[in-house]
């Protein structure tokens, strides 16, 4: 985290609804965001995902960025990137996504996209967070820093058509003919339990749709993307030939194949980039992050594509990508970014995409990468940003480093939203990967927990 910066983590602010992110705190950070914008009234969009506690946060947001002088738009259950979508293609000022993505239902968040339909930068979550002034017990009584001017009150409105117009947006970007297919969709219980089926049907296929009955509390409950074993089931058992599964609120998705064997971010990312080669369409790189696999680099040194990485995180995916100008890059957990469709990643565009790469064949068929065995496992800490003082931890990570030069590979790097610290370690046999990776866990169990 920013130094100066208490509220804003990788993705927005996030926490559990009602003790930590209260509707207290929404109302100011709708009314300090709106106050940060040059606009006079500015136009701000609000959407949410489907959890229980949405509601409550999206009024309390609105009426923050109506006591700002700002008019609140309020679209309802949408996916996080049809925030970016409507935002450029509306002319707003702002949107504001109340989600926590594909955390459990009890936690929420809220994250802002500027008016290029990009993720907020450092600079300006800052300069939200300085109007809200100096708060203690852990932002539990906030207040917004006094101003002589009171702008006159904003409006909240509905804004219809919201999920028409993002439709649209993919029907004309991938406009495919899917009829005679089978596709199995995992909404999550969340934000694509709507859209997702819709635009595959729109385009000819025939949809076989799981978790898309959200009850507020079901949203990422064995299901969505980090919990692929549904989906799996289900694709193995029906005529589908291929499965996706979003999470909750739509802004990354892994895939299954015809036999339920599962493909995640670096697989599909490796399947668009060959897509793109093959149709002469300009792609000189991808951008992925630290975590892609060693296997991703081998396929795409073979391909003749380079890659450039960068820290977790799609905001940092997408800053890499403007830098080079070049259009695809993504994660191995499911965000995958077309900057030709969206500046931000988008499950149901990654689907559409992986569609259109795959031409009817199976996904099991298709050339994708050939995987290292990974494994990761999240060590639960009292202080995530003490790994960077532990010597004794990072000693070890040189030596089993060296240890797996050329043949493999270590990672260690604490969590951006939540009190762990994630270790991962690459090798040729699953069994070395795992011994690997549980020396180094349990050493920081031992140092920081």
């Amino acid at each position: 985290m920013t130094p100066g910066r208490k509220l804003f983590g990788t993705d927005g602010v996030r926490g559990e609804a009602g003790r930590f992110l209260t509707a207290e705190l929404a109302l100011e950070l709708g009314r300090a965001a709106a106050a940060s914008l040059p606009a006079k009234q500015p136009q701000v969009l609000i959407v949410r995902d489907t959890r229980e506690s949405g509601p409550m946060l999206e009024a309390a947001l609105a009426a923050g960025i109506a006591a700002a002088g700002g008019d609140a738009l309020l679209g309802g259950v949408l996916p996080t990137p049809a925030a970016a979508i409507l935002t450029r293609r509306l002319g707003l000022d702002l949107a504001a996504v109340v989600s926590a993505s594909h955390n459990p239902y009890r936690d929420n968040g809220i994250k802002f996209f500027g008016d290029a339909g990009t993720k907020l930068d450092d600079e300006a979550e800052a300069r939200i967070e300085s109007l809200l002034g100096e708060r203690g017990g852990g932002f539990d009584r906030p207040t917004v820093q006094k101003s002589t001017a009171v702008p006159a009150p904003g409006r909240v409105l509905e804004l219809q058509g919201g999920a028409d117009d993002y439709l649209r947006a993919l029907e004309s970007a991938f406009p495919l003919d899917l009829a005679g297919l089978t596709v199995a969709l995992d909404c999550a219980n969340g934000a694509t339990h709507r859209v997702a089926p819709a635009i595959f049907e729109r385009l000819g296929a025939t949809v076989e749709a799981i978790a898309a009955e959200p009850d507020g509390r079901n949203i990422n409950d064995v299901c969505g993307s980090t919990h692929l074993d549904s989906l799996a089931a289900h694709v193995a058992r029906s005529e589908a030939t291929v499965g996706f599964a979003f999470d909750g609120d739509g802004d990354r998705v892994l895939a299954v194949d015809g036999a339920g064997r599962p493909h995640d971010g670096d697989e599909l990312i490796a399947l668009l980039a060959r897509g793109r080669a093959a149709r002469g369409e300009p792609l000189d790189g991808v951008v992925v992050t630290v975590m892609s696999n060693y296997g991703f680099h081998r396929a795409m040194e073979e391909a003749g594509i380079e890659v450039a990485v960068t820290k977790v995180g799609d905001r940092h995916v997408l800053d890499e990508l403007r830098r080079r100008s070049w259009p695809l890059g993504g994660e191995q957990s499911g965000h995958i970014i077309d900057t030709d469709f969206a500046p931000t990643g988008d499950g149901i565009a990654a689907a559409l995409m992986t569609m259109r790469d795959l031409g009817g064949r199976d996904l099991g068929a298709a050339e994708t990468i050939e995987k290292l065995p990974q494994t990761l496992v999240n060590v639960e800490v009292a202080d995530r940003g003490a790994i960077a003082g532990a010597t004794a931890v990072w000693e070890a990570v040189e030596r089993e480093a060296a240890g797996l030069e050329g043949r493999g590979r270590v990672l260690l790097r604490p969590s951006g939203t939540e009190p762990l610290v994630r270790v991962m370690a690459e090798a040729p046999t699953a069994e070395e990967a795992d011994a690997v990776c549980n020396r180094l866990a349990d050493l920081v169990r031992e140092e920081l927990g």
